[in-house]
């Protein structure tokens, strides 16, 4: 197959690895730089055009589309959807995955089991937040941050407060705010599953190594290898499909009431391979194998 890799990074790991497997695997394989596309659109004729010369001759396309680059990135993998090519994740699951807040929703309305949350734009009621969420400690977050970034503890309400203030001063995009129950079982600790289909494929544990109750790897965390338990696995496989996603990251913490989903990642990273030894770039190729020449589905999430 002739298969082109979306990454404004073909140095990085993650692209090195899908192009590695999918070369010792008999296929032609390109890496473009979604930010260097652009889209023609007009009726009944969709182009997506790089460095001169128009996409349209490949069977499929996986979509490495980075946080930042999310609208850009969705919009040119939407274009070649139009043509007709298979994407490995579609446009829409990358979209609602990104957002946190239009996620949670969705893992609840799938019966998937996530943190308390509660979406605010105000101060006035926050004893009542809190009552919601379980009270201090409690968790705030942007809706859009990504890596760690925009999650802060607040352990007084006076703290919340001060915290929810400070947001919404700064945050004039009309990005969400999100408080979120801190579950203290798992503090600095969560789980990362690579789910691919209807599999998890890899899986670890990152312990944050300081205080810090954060355990992204992006913040100095460490990772392990995890086994999970049978209803891990099928929480993390049905939280990917919560999204639409084929290929996800799904990060999980262990609570007294079992498995909760934190987030589900669109573009997981492949660091995980270096944690357990455990290939999941060869799975990820094996799954465009079987399933590019089925085109792709119509999306079954519906929001």
């Amino acid at each position: 197959m002739k298969i082109a890799i979306l990454s404004n990074g073909p140095g990085n790991y993650s692209t090195k690895r899908l192009k590695e497997e999918a070369i010792k695997r008999g296929h032609d394989v390109s890496i473009i730089k979604y930010k260097e596309c652009y889209a023609s659109i007009e009726q009944n004729n969709p182009k997506v055009s790089y460095r001169g010369e128009d996409l349209g001759n490949f069977d499929a396309v996986i979509p490495r589309i980075a946080s930042y680059m999310t609208m850009y990135g969705t919009a040119i993998v939407r274009q070649l959807e139009m043509q007709g090519i298979y994407t490995v994740s579609s446009s829409i699951a990358i979209s609602r995955s990104r957002d946190k807040m239009r996620s949670l929703q969705l893992l609840a309305k799938y019966g998937v089991g996530i943190p308390k949350t509660v979406v605010s734009r105000n101060t006035t009621d926050i004893d009542d937040l809190l009552e919601r969420v379980g009270g201090t400690p409690v968790i705030i977050k942007l809706a859009r941050g990504t890596h760690g970034n925009g999650v802060v503890l607040a352990e007084t309400k006076k703290a919340a407060k001060s915290v929810l203030q400070a947001f919404y001063l700064t945050n004039d995009d009309g990005t969400n705010i999100l408080l979120q129950e801190f579950v203290k079982e798992s503090e600095g600790t969560d789980i990362r599953a690579f789910v691919v289909g209807s599999r998890v494929v890899a899986s670890m544990k990152r312990q944050s190594l300081d205080d810090d109750f954060r355990s992204n790897l992006h913040k100095g965390g460490e990772g392990t290898s995890v086994k999970l338990s049978e209803e891990e696995k099928k929480v993390a496989v049905k939280a990917a499909k919560a999204m639409g996603l084929n290929i996800a990251g799904v990060d999980l913490l262990r609570s007294a009431r079992g498995p909760l989903v934190l987030e589900v990642n669109a573009s997981p990273g492949f660091d995980i391979e270096k944690v357990t030894g455990r290939d999941v770039a060869g799975p990820f190729i094996e799954y465009i194998e079987q399933n590019a020449k089925r085109r792709n589905k119509k999306d079954k999430v519906g929001a």
